[in-house]
């Protein structure tokens, strides 16, 4: 069923806006880059042949959870460590149902076969350049697929290098790769920003996920941290600041 969005004009394609939203998320394109050398070197380092990195680049796309997911990957997988898998990459990628359903206004207009393939190419930096886009009063879908494209393309093809060079990214912190997750994530919060008391929830968060992570260990804090923030936020309501 077609969603109207009352605050902008109707959705659309066209090619017109496909090299501006390229643009509009090049300034992260080297970050992505980062992201997936070290991805790729980490694979390696797991003992995953070429094809099966590739192939996972390919087929999951799932950036941070990707990386949660072969860091905790078992030397043998049961029902049991798989579905440890399961909940932690769902955990960490959970935020993308919230994402795409607030493009749904948007980009609901559409033909669901046509919005539905393209919702696959969401992440954290297209998300925010559409929706910036959208904000300013634009329309054009293909602005969203354009930035969309090139972030996967530079993800796929990134990991390649890191695998080949595996044995020289054994140690990421000679490189500074280690920085780049945080300086990431610390980037993407500053446009969420909406005043101190909304910061609480973000608190709450990493207060205990580095009290599991250090009492528990394991990637119980991942979840743990999630649930916390989330269940912070949901008592706060959205009228306290």
């Amino acid at each position: 069923m077609a969603i109207p969005d009352t605050a902008g004009p109707p959705a659309y394609w066209s090619r017109k806006a496909l090299m501006p939203g390229v643009r509009a998320v090049a300034p992260v394109l080297p970050g992505t880059l980062a992201f997936g050398i070290a991805f790729g070197a980490l694979c390696a380092q797991k003992h995953f042949t070429l094809t099966e990195v590739q192939l996972f680049m390919a087929v999951v796309y799932g950036g941070m959870s990707q990386f949660v997911a072969v860091q905790a990957w078992p030397d043998v997988l049961t029902a049991s460590s798989i579905a440890q898998l399961a909940l932690l990459t769902a955990t960490v990628n959970i935020r993308f149902s919230l994402m795409t359903a607030s493009l749904r206004p948007w980009l609901g207009s559409l033909p669901p076969w046509q919005t539905y393939p393209a919702l696959l190419l969401i992440t954290d930096t297209g998300w925010l350049s559409a929706t910036r886009y959208r904000n300013g009063g634009g329309a054009d879908a293909s602005f969203y697929l354009g930035g969309g494209i090139a972030l996967y393309l530079v993800w796929f093809v990134a990991a390649l290098p890191g695998y080949f060079l595996a044995g020289s990214l054994s140690d990421p912190k000679m490189y500074g790769l280690d920085m780049v997750f945080p300086a990431f994530f610390a980037a993407m919060l500053v446009p969420a920003w909406r005043g101190i008391g909304f910061a609480i929830p973000w608190l709450v968060a990493g207060i205990m996920a580095i009290i599991v992570e250090r009492v528990v260990g394991g990637w119980w804090f991942i979840i743990i941290g999630a649930l916390s923030g989330a269940i912070t936020a949901g008592l706060m309501g959205d009228g306290d600041e």
